[in-house]
């Protein structure tokens, strides 16, 4: 899919951009013959570029060998049309990955994530539109929390959506399409890093509220989804992964084990969900069956060219629908190497890895 492509990612010194980095240059599916990364932040370039240059064998995994030719970081900013218009002028694919995407932040900060989340997809549309680039895909990265939005990042993702859709129409030689995926397991900024840290810390770990589920997944499961839309999406569809999900407090449990380290519940976050949901119910009639994902066709008639949709949803998909119990859930974690060891001699516990 990728083989002598020329490849932008937007936000790609971020946890996923990273991981995702690394996937395009095993050459799973094809060597590019140009990743550019673009963001805003030097020193996270910076880190990332001598990580590759310091890796000079090439190994199953890396293609460390064509780092000069291949891997290319640029200092730019999504919010800036110019960045923007410069970085993709000479891609053929484009993975979207630049957001604010911190639930409190946004709250606090509202027009901060209209600019990024929504002002900067809109900057690539724009470019491509008024320059005539011969952008062949771009691939939007959303989340559950713009399904049915209570919180301004889900409420701005969810923008972002919808002005990728509707960018097929703008651009009608360029494919726009999404991913939509939850919680992505130990992100930069997400639960579980915060639930290692209180362990070792000798807790408390704190809950928000002791109802709340969250769907869980992996960074090489959430780039599993943007390859299979990247191979597979019709122009505007939405892609969906079909992963389970768990309770926070049986999360907290699980990480904790037999310690006596108390779980605290601390109350709702502003902005925050009791349950993510990745499909809602009035996207549901237009969700079609894709194997191991959900495809949500596109909401505008011009965009969807009259294709007929096969439901495969009768009602809205929710991390509450399919928990997983706690042995599911440590079979999970240990999976990743994700659990905490029990203290060692001087006191602390580490990740098993």
């Amino acid at each position: 899919m990728l083989k002598g492509k020329r490849v932008l990612i937007t936000g790609g010194t971020g946890s996923l951009g990273k991981v995702l980095t690394k996937r395009i240059l095993s050459g799973e599916i094809g060597v590019p013959d140009k990743l550019t990364i673009l963001s805003r932040d030097e020193a996270k370039q910076h880190f990332m570029r001598v990580e590759y240059e310091n890796s000079m064998a090439a190994t199953d995994e890396i293609i460390y060998s064509n780092f000069k030719r291949l891997l290319e970081f640029r200092i730019g900013d999504v919010r800036d049309f110019h960045s923007v218009a410069s970085a993709v002028k000479d891609a053929d694919v484009v993975f979207s990955a630049a957001a604010l995407k911190q639930v409190p932040t946004c709250e606090y900060f509202p027009f901060e994530a209209v600019r990024t989340n929504i002002a900067g997809p809109e900057n690539l549309v724009r470019a491509i539109q008024e320059h005539g680039l011969d952008v062949e895909t771009v691939v939007g990265i959303s989340t559950d929390k713009a399904c049915k939005p209570v919180n301004v990042m889900g409420m701005t993702k969810a923008i972002q959506e919808r002005v990728f859709i509707q960018g097929n129409m703008r651009c009608p030689k360029t494919r726009f399409v999404c991913v939509r995926y939850g919680n992505v397991l130990a992100s930069r900024g997400s639960v579980i890093p915060l639930f290692h840290k209180q362990i070792q810390s000798g807790g408390p770990v704190t809950v928000t509220t002791s109802d709340m589920t969250r769907f869980l997944l992996s960074l090489n499961q959430a780039v599993d989804v943007i390859f299979a839309a990247l191979a597979n999406a019709n122009p505007g569809e939405t892609y969906i992964p079909r992963v389970p999900s768990a309770r926070m407090t049986d999360l907290a449990a699980v990480l904790i084990g037999d310690r006596d380290i108390e779980v605290k519940i601390t109350g709702i976050r502003p902005g925050e969900k009791i349950h993510e949901i990745l499909v809602s119910e009035e996207e549901s009639f237009m969700t079609e069956d894709r194997g191991e994902y959900y495809s949500i066709a596109p909401i505008l008639p011009e965009v969807l060219g009259g294709r007929e949709i096969t439901r495969a949803l009768e009602t809205e998909y929710s991390s509450r629908d399919s928990i997983m119990t706690r042995e599911e859930l440590h079979s999970l974690l240990e999976g990743y190497g994700l659990l905490v060891e029990q203290q060692t001699g001087n006191g602390e516990g580490e990740l098993l890895r």
